[in-house]
């Protein structure tokens, strides 16, 4: 394939799904601990379990995706000059909403990790249906590219 990445893009293509995927996973499961973490009283072993997999959670594993997902995708972009179409705009207006949702995700564990928390069940319930809709549409972009 032409491009800068040459022979490589396979392998970039690759490492950019799987990062998508792991990020995704992150994004899905994160907001569903906070939805469990709210039932448990502030300084419990139960809260505090919820805490330390909250952090390895996203320190460990949704974090990095997001790095390597950004990495490998503006590796794509350049590769495949992508800016230049009117469904990469789209996408891109959706993942910046998705760094916002994640950045989210990321203060209300510090709060949670303080015992700081200030929303309910219901409302982490909501937010969790925020990366799935992003999702699909960042999907919808990529594949069918609609314009």
């Amino acid at each position: 394939m032409a491009g800068f990445l040459g022979e490589a893009y396979e392998w970039v293509k690759a490492l950019h799904i799987i990062s998508v995927i792991a990020w995704m996973a992150g994004m899905l499961y994160l907001p569903r601990l906070y939805v469990y973490h709210c039932g448990s009283e502030a300084g419990s072993t139960q809260s505090e379990t919820f805490k330390v997999m909250e952090r390895r959670l996203l320190r460990a594993i949704t974090n990095p995706a997001m790095i390597s997902s950004w990495l490998f995708g503006l590796l794509l972009m350049l590769h495949l000059e992508a800016w230049q179409e009117p469904w990469f705009h789209a996408k891109l207006t959706l993942l910046i909403a998705m760094q916002i949702i994640h950045a989210a995700f990321a203060r209300w564990r510090r709060q949670f990790e303080k015992d700081e928390n200030h929303h309910s069940e219901t409302y982490y319930r909501w937010m969790n249906e925020i990366p799935t809709v992003l999702m699909i549409g960042i999907v919808i972009f990529v594949v069918v590219k609609p314009f």
